[in-house]
């Protein structure tokens, strides 16, 4: 199979269907056999049943795993990926923040073996923020980066870990989150650390980025809990063997 990308979702009824048929359009126009997989991380508003109305080709299979409960962004990632066969799995974000077009390129790096893992950045030059996030959420993401790079290790070439959009080969990607501790959002953090550790060939790219004001991200929420996540990440790293 040439590609498989996975969709983590809470409570996203209203849009899963869209974020559905967007990856499984691009699949097809890209002439590739693949599979969409929608992990419903114990939503309460029927979005697996939304999921299963989206209309796909009959090249691409659509997969919907259903978690009972609400476990974390994290641990739905990493059971969705778990599930795939692709030579190269893609995770993207409900709300299509970035048009599956933008990973092309990155699609047939990995493809020709000249990468390991491609990561969107909403802080490069090169890209294009169509909607932006808020003032606040702008300077909250700017105090993570500096947290993660001072608890973490995170190398300051690593400009937006937290991009929900990103690609790895097929093979690394089960592999990394096989191995993965970190249920929560600042997941992340533990497969970018994992992989750079590893000597993966690891690489942020441009994109076309819009805002999706329907975020159930609540940045600042928890500070104190972020921060005692990044110590256990960094934890985690230290013991990881290469």
């Amino acid at each position: 199979m040439d590609i498989s990308i996975v969709i983590p979702a809470l409570n996203e009824a209203e849009k899963i269907r869209f974020d559905v048929e967007a990856a499984a359009s691009f699949t097809k126009d890209s002439g590739w056999h693949g599979e969409v997989i929608v992990v419903d991380d114990g939503s309460t508003d029927g979005t697996a049943e939304a999921a299963r109305k989206a209309n796909i080709p009959s090249s691409v299979k659509l997969v919907i795993i259903r978690l009972e409960k609400n476990s974390g962004k994290g641990f739905a990632v990493k059971t969705g990926i778990q599930k795939t066969r692709g030579d190269v799995v893609l995770f993207a974000d409900s709300g299509t923040c970035v048009p599956y077009t933008n990973a092309l390129k990155q699609v047939e790096r990995i493809r020709s073996g000249d990468l390991d893992m491609a990561m969107a950045s909403r802080r490069l030059k090169e890209t294009r923020i169509l909607k932006d996030r808020s003032q606040k959420r702008r300077m909250l993401s700017r105090l993570f980066r500096m947290a993660a790079i001072a608890i973490t290790g995170l190398p300051r070439r690593i400009t937006d870990s937290q991009c929900g959009f990103k690609l790895y080969k097929g093979k690394i990607a089960r592999k990394l989150f096989d191995e993965c501790l970190t249920r929560g959002y600042l997941f992340e953090l533990e497969i970018i650390l994992r992989a750079l550790k590893l000597g993966y060939r690891v690489e942020e790219f441009p994109i076309e980025w819009s805002c999706d004001l329907d975020t159930r991200l609540r940045p600042g929420s928890d500070a104190f809990g972020v921060l005692k996540e990044m110590f256990k990440i960094r934890s985690i790293i230290k013991k990881t063997q290469k």
